[in-house]
């Protein structure tokens, strides 16, 4: 069963950084996509980020990817969205999630950016 464990969520402060890990587990599958979703308060579920576990390329969703970036540690089995420059905007749940055939979530961690 595929497990994903999400950390990293906090208040900060606009124009602070957030790191979040997110661990998988579970599934001995190679070929996948791995990353992060949004959803603030009120608005639907947006894609954040992604990254293939078969080549390393990087989806970062255009809005953010002056400020965000993604990474894999392969030997952890861990994923990484380094967020920087936070908006107040950016104040939503974030949820890591794994795509293959279906998608996989792990549990939401709430970030909120405060003035």
């Amino acid at each position: 069963e595929v497990q994903l464990q999400a950390s990293g969520g906090g208040l900060v402060q606009t124009g602070g950084s957030l790191r979040f890990s997110c661990v998988a587990s579970g599934f001995t599958f190679e070929d996948y996509a791995i990353g992060w979703f949004r959803q603030a308060p009120g608005k639907e579920r947006e894609g954040i980020a992604c990254i293939s576990s078969s080549d390393g390329s990087t989806f970062i969703n255009y809005s953010v990817k002056d400020r965000m970036s993604i990474s894999e540690d392969d030997a952890r089995e861990t994923v990484y969205l380094q967020m920087n420059s936070l908006k107040r905007e950016g104040t939503a749940v974030y949820y890591c999630y794994l795509r293959r055939a279906r998608d996989y979530w792990g549990q939401g961690t709430q970030v909120t950016v405060s003035s």
